[in-house]
């Protein structure tokens, strides 16, 4: 029982490392981990809901032939809980994110919606103002109008904060 406890162990002197048998991976690097789900997913076999933070044990590749900037874009295959049917997704450098390829599908999340309608309204008034001058001025004026009122509302709540202090 005690010998499993030790911290080295005895090593005779005609004892030669590269004579050990090497394990081989395939060419797609692949290799078993440990790893939570980053987002809430539902199971496209039996509608099995897996929520953000579950741990798993998947196999994770890399994916020949795509990198974005020189980032590597690895694959995980999961498996459900409940029918252990295979799903997988691959890594999204360029939005720090991930991808669901199949097997799955993702949970819809109402803040993605609320950034995506931002980003298209910022995009739409820099269309807008590219080739009219007129409009990009009428746009800072509103935005400076927009300004002075917010700034006239947070002057008139501190003057009333200071009767009431």
């Amino acid at each position: 029982m005690g010998e499993r406890k030790v911290l080295n162990k005895y090593y005779p002197p005609d004892f030669d490392p590269a004579k050990l048998p090497r394990g081989k991976r395939r060419e797609t690097n692949e290799m078993k981990v440990r790893m939570m789900l980053p987002m809430s997913v539902r199971c496209k076999t039996c509608g099995t809901f897996m929520y953000k933070g579950t741990k798993f044990n998947t196999r994770k590749e890399d994916v020949m032939g795509e990198n974005y900037l020189g980032i590597q874009i690895f694959r995980f295959y999961y498996r459900c809980k409940k029918c252990s049917a295979e799903f997988c997704m691959k890594t999204d450098p360029k939005n720090a994110d991930y991808v669901l390829e199949g097997g799955a599908s993702r949970n819809y999340e109402p803040w993605r919606d609320e950034e995506a309608t931002k980003a298209e309204a910022v995009k739409a008034r820099e269309e807008e103002e590219m080739g009219n001058a007129m409009k990009a001025l009428e746009n800072r004026t509103l935005d400076s109008k927009r300004e002075m009122d917010i700034m006239a509302a947070l002057d008139e709540m501190k003057a009333l904060n200071a009767q009431h202090a």
